[in-house]
């Protein structure tokens, strides 16, 4: 949720959301690709394993002034299932994109994402994989979308690229029609 007047790293990465909510300091060039502004309205945000210490004080800030539905990676790990439900019963009718980011995983159960600092908290791989279940199997939807990951992280661990693949696998499978 940064935008290139919220922070001096220029990773475009993380200011894809901002952009598509149209956030203070956007930039026009990014933003009006998008299509109308905003692209997207608070309610039709729910994110579930936010770390909140890794977030700058700008993007905490956004978060709560648009009321923003978060659950935090704790949550998140604790009771994927009911984290999952709680934020599909929060999003409006219409289509359901859900997109994973690996950062959120913990790194020494699924070392995939570009994060490299080894953190061992947040949901597990399973964890994760219940939670996107349940939004898969919603009748709204319709995309799932992978950001961050890094195959060349789980060189220690042979497994982690197949496992994180069978994940998407099931979940997909879990979508209606």
């Amino acid at each position: 949720m940064n935008t290139p007047e919220s922070t001096t790293d220029g990773a475009l990465d993380w200011m894809g959301m901002a952009h598509a909510l149209d956030l203070p300091g956007c930039l026009d060039v990014l933003t009006d690709v998008l299509g109308p502004r905003p692209l997207l309205e608070p309610r039709q945000v729910a994110w579930l394993g936010v770390e909140d210490s890794p977030a700058t004080e700008w993007e905490r800030q956004q978060a709560r002034r648009l009321g923003l539905h978060v659950t935090s990676s704790d949550d998140l790990a604790f009771d994927p299932i009911k984290s999952a439900v709680e934020s599909l019963r929060y999003l409006p009718r219409g289509p359901l994109a859900v997109h994973i980011d690996v950062d959120v995983l913990d790194f020494i159960d699924s070392p995939l994402a570009e994060n490299t600092d080894g953190r061992n908290a947040g949901p597990t791989l399973d964890q994760v994989a219940n939670a996107l279940e349940v939004a898969a199997r919603d009748e709204r939807f319709r995309a799932l979308s992978i950001g961050e990951l890094n195959p060349t992280r789980s060189a220690g661990d042979p497994d982690a690229i197949p496992r994180f693949i069978a994940t998407v696998a099931r979940t997909m499978a879990c979508a209606p029609g």
